[in-house]
C-alpha cells in the first residue's frame, strides 16, 4: 500500500515525534510512581539513555515503540515494517534494533538489569504493572 502523504507532509509528520517523555513512557512512569517507586530519567551516563533508572536496585527499564524498535511478537500488529521508501526503513529500523541490543548488552555487562516494555503491553496495565514489580524485585 502506498502512503496516502505527500513527501513533504509526511517529513514534517515525522519530523514532530518525540524521543523522550512519550505517553508510553509517560503511563509507565505513572504507574510506577503511584506504586511507590522512585527513579531516574534518560540517564546519559548509562549506555543507550533509560527510559527509567533505579540506580540502587541496579536495574533500568526502557519502554520502546514497537515500531521503532521493531517488536518482533507475531500479536504485536504496531511493529510492522512501512511499505514504502523500503530501503530507508529496512536501514533505519535494523540500526535502531542493533543499537538496542548493543546497549541493553553493555549494560547487562556492566551488572545492571534490563527491562524492556513494550507500547502493546500497555494495553494491559495490571499484567504489565505486575510484570514490573517482579523485574524490580
Amino acid at each position: 500500500m502506498a502512503d496516502k502523504l505527500t513527501a513533504v507532509r509526511r517529513s514534517v509528520n515525522m519530523s514532530r515525534i518525540k524521543s523522550r517523555n512519550t505517553k508510553p513512557e509517560m503511563l509507565v512512569r505513572r504507574l510506577l510512581h503511584a506504586d511507590g517507586y522512585r527513579y531516574r530519567l534518560h540517564a546519559r551516563d548509562l549506555p543507550g539513555k533509560p527510559d527509567l533508572v533505579f540506580r540502587r536496585r541496579r536495574k533500568v527499564i526502557f519502554v520502546h515503540g514497537c515500531f521503532w524498535h521493531q517488536h518482533d511478537e507475531p500479536t504485536c500488529l504496531d511493529g510492522r515494517k512501512p511499505k514504502s521508501n523500503t530501503s530507508y526503513w529496512f536501514e533505519k529500523l535494523e540500526r535502531n534494533v542493533f543499537r538496542d541490543e548493543e546497549n541493553q548488552k553493555r549494560l547487562l555487562e556492566e551488572g545492571w538489569g534490563v527491562l524492556v516494555v513494550w507500547e502493546c503491553e500497555l494495553k494491559q496495565r495490571a499484567h504489565l504493572l505486575n510484570k514490573m514489580k517482579k523485574f524490580l524485585q
